[in-house]
């Protein structure tokens, strides 16, 4: 039987490069891609008859009704895909929870009542793991969550979607899999690192150079495609190809990286997102600027044979190892 399958978020960055990944795999038939109403299309043309769009505010359930009972039950969709998260860790408040948490309870609580939707793929985040000196450095999913009530909203909304989604399993008719990612280096993704290493100096705490894993578009969407198409259940790592401290990634980035005493770091980036933009915060980032932490990807390879195969395309060769995570 096909594949017919409904994405949220398919016009972020991992969102198309997902959906040509699915244009060209002969199992899938009907796509559905989910956009929100900020105008933002995809970039994707042709395919006419197969790639269906639909512009549906999530924050609203009686929309999401409409359309997952709608245009998604005409289509057959079977398989939902999860990765509408908000990008920016600037923006904070209801309408944010909203759309991270309260949008994903809202498709969890209609798919199990639609009458073709049997398989949920929920996109999570490396994020929701807790950081600290008496933790392991590689990340197993059974590691602790970050469950302080001191984080930022960025993270609280990611460990709160996640645990909702993890909740429901064994207790839901439908199949569901949360995929805790390493962050994904790249544009649009709303990766915490990218928007740091966009500045020519790079400011780090002196004295620490953490472990750092980070993951590729190109690899997210892989994960993404090969759960789909897995009768697994459960949590699964996905960490990526390259494995490096800080430093390195600042050095193959071609940024200058200066130590400097942790105190000024907040204040130095407060200061750069006020006078030129940028969406970085180390209040959010302390903990794994400080703390090496790198997924353990040995369930998602084992199980869904997922292996990260696309390393990051550094601008700048250092001559230094950049590895992959321990199996």
């Amino acid at each position: 039987m096909l594949c017919n399958v409904l994405v949220t978020g398919a016009s972020t960055t991992i969102g198309e490069r997902l959906l040509r990944l699915l244009l060209e795999d002969s199992r899938v038939g009907q796509i559905l891609a989910v956009l929100g109403e900020d105008g933002v299309d995809l970039t994707i043309d042709g395919h006419a008859g197969r790639l269906h769009r639909a512009k549906v505010d999530l924050t609203r359930e009686r929309r999401v009704h409409d359309m997952l009972f709608g245009v998604a039950r005409d289509l057959g969709i079977n398989a939902v895909v999860h990765l509408a998260m908000h990008r920016h860790a600037q923006d904070e408040g209801r309408r944010v929870h909203a759309f991270n948490v309260e949008a994903l309870r809202s498709i969890m609580a209609l798919s199990e009542r639609h009458p073709t939707v049997r398989r949920l793929v929920v996109r999570s985040d490396a994020a929701v793991y807790q950081g600290g000196r008496d933790l392991p450095v590689l990340i197993g999913e059974d590691h602790p969550l970050y469950l302080g009530g001191n984080a930022p909203q960025w993270i609280r909304d990611r460990v709160e979607a996640d645990v909702t989604a993890c909740a429901r399993m064994g207790l839901s008719r439908l199949q569901i899999v949360v995929l805790r990612m390493a962050e994904a280096l790249g544009p649009g993704t709303g990766s915490q690192l990218y928007d740091y290493l966009q500045s020519p100096v790079c400011f780090r705490p002196a004295g620490f150079d953490p472990m750092l894993n980070v993951l590729t578009i190109e690899d997210s969407a892989a994960a993404l495609h090969r759960a789909l198409h897995h009768d697994a259940q459960g949590v699964f790592n996905i960490p990526g190809a390259d494995t490096l401290p800080l430093s390195t990634a600042i050095r193959s980035y071609g940024r200058l990286g200066l130590p400097v005493l942790e105190p000024l770091i907040a204040p130095l980036y407060s200061l750069r997102s006020r006078l030129v933009g940028g969406d970085f915060r180390y209040g959010m980032n302390r903990r794994r600027f400080h703390f090496s932490g790198v997924l353990d990807g040995t369930r998602a390879r084992q199980v869904l044979g997922y292996v990260p195969s696309h390393p990051v395309e550094w601008p700048v060769t250092t001559g230094e190892d950049i590895a992959a995570p321990a199996p």
